[in-house]
């Protein structure tokens, strides 16, 4: 296991040299990470027309928001067809980045344009929010927003106003993790993937440690790889059925996961 942990640092270490984040100074919980792999249950076709940026299963619908310039949307997909319905197409100005479910609305992030769009769930604009820095990742816990902006970072916003409650700082045995990108809520914890890796982090909510780390290494097989294939990103959750999506940016296909400890 000391040699996962090592590996996992060092490519986590390797991805952050190019990256201008400021290192956060001061002491941090130092938690021992449990290890998990995966094993799959179920795979459904996956159009390789979406650039997954955020990912979301909600009463029997799986929602998604897709990024890319002049590519943007936001959509519903046919879990067993694969069959998109998209909802909303983002003006070519916008990179759509992750997005979220809550009650009766949905909110998208864009990437650098500084602003989510929230829709009602027939997809009609309700409203905007204005927010500083990068968006990346989106998730709620049922009451409250949480957002990732490509740093160590996970916001926790209220979601009438966007402002910033509380901040999260994702750290893995004591050291930042740099790159958290799209978010799912997940029996109380907060699980991310880390933008280039094919690492998930399972983070506590309240201190920020990563808890968990699930190795999805060779979860699309190398057969299933085009030159449009992207990296993993999309975690989706069925909270009644306790099921596991996860898919990948033009990815072929999207898995049904079981989760095992190794």
């Amino acid at each position: 296991m000391k040699r996962v942990l090592f590996a996992i640092i060092a490519c986590l270490a390797v991805i952050s040299c190019g990256s201008q984040t400021k290192r956060l100074e001061g002491a941090f919980e130092v938690v021992q990470p449990e290890f998990y792999t995966f094993r799959v249950k179920n795979v459904y076709p996956h159009s390789t027309d979406s650039y997954t940026q955020g990912l979301q299963y909600v009463d029997g619908v799986m929602w998604e928001g897709t990024g890319e310039w002049g590519e943007s949307r936001l959509q519903k997909v046919d879990l067993e067809s694969g069959a998109v319905e998209t909802l909303v197409s983002l003006p070519r100005s916008e990179f759509g980045e992750g997005i979220t479910v809550l009650g009766d609305k949905v909110y998208q992030l864009t990437w650098t344009n500084g602003v989510a769009h929230v829709y009602n769930l027939q997809g009609k604009k309700v409203k905007d929010f204005r927010y500083a820095g990068e968006g990346w990742g989106l998730t709620t816990d049922g009451e409250s927003l949480y957002m990732s902006n490509g740093t160590p970072d996970i916001y926790k916003l209220n979601p009438e106003t966007f402002k910033r409650e509380r901040k999260i700082t994702v750290t893995l045995r004591g050291e930042v993790v740099d790159f958290i990108n799209e978010l799912e809520w997940i029996d109380g914890k907060i699980w991310a993937n880390v933008y280039t890796t094919d690492y998930i982090m399972i983070i506590n909510p309240q201190t920020g440690a990563v808890e968990g780390v699930v190795d999805c290494a060779n979860l699309l097989p190398e057969s299933d790889h085009s030159e449009k294939t992207d990296v993993l990103n999309g975690i989706a959750y069925d909270g009644l059925g306790k099921r596991i999506f996860l898919t990948g940016k033009r990815w072929n296909k999207l898995f049904e996961v079981e989760i095992i400890k190794q």
